[in-house]
């Protein structure tokens, strides 16, 4: 495959993207977040692998800023903390290292961005059952279907891929623009 083409696909996918999600969509999930945020409740973000990379770009774009000088936003990456996730998962196991941290750092009225390209990532998944059971909004960035997180995500931006890294990459244009809209609003509103 060529260059051309290997970016003729990815703009393939980006567009369709734009299409399956919608804007209505983005909009709901970026209000989400910013109503969490004005509670002065967390906003929590995990993943695993490059989704756990990605995790801490987002939270180091809210922590710090992204396009414009504002006030740091509480966002907390659950994939971070090797010491968190290391002593959990010996002593109990990988699948509900998420879910702990949820438990530690979430509240009713807190959102939690799970990233997984399939959607079936057992520990994300762990954590929207419990952050479902504490009353957090829960947003899910998945590739195509969405995965086991779909039923369990109040707003699910699944990008219309089967590819990983396709999805990935996409991944990241999706997450830039919810940063964005989430500083906007938060700019706009004073908080």
């Amino acid at each position: 495959m060529s260059l051309r083409e290997y970016l003729a696909e990815s703009t393939d996918v980006l567009q369709r993207a734009a299409e399956a999600i919608g804007q209505a969509v983005m909009d709901a999930a970026i209000g989400a977040v910013v109503g969490a945020l004005s509670d002065n409740k967390p906003l929590l973000v995990c993943g695993n692998g490059g989704s756990a990379s990605d995790a801490m770009h987002i939270t180091g774009e809210l922590v710090g800023r992204f396009l414009q000088e504002r006030r740091p936003l509480k966002a907390i990456c659950l994939s971070s903390n090797p010491s968190v996730i290391t002593a959990w998962s010996n002593d109990y196991s990988y699948d509900s290292v998420f879910a702990r941290q949820v438990e530690a750092y979430g509240d009713s009225g807190a959102a939690i961005l799970g990233i997984s390209t399939s959607g079936n990532a057992k520990n994300v998944v762990a954590a929207f059952a419990q952050a479902r059971t504490m009353g957090m909004t829960t947003i899910a960035l998945t590739g195509e279907g969405g995965g086991a997180l779909a039923p369990l995500a109040d707003h699910l931006l699944a990008v219309p891929s089967r590819s990983t890294p396709l999805i990935q990459q996409v991944h990241v244009c999706l997450y830039h623009y919810l940063c964005r809209g989430i500083e906007e609003r938060v700019i706009a509103a004073a908080l």
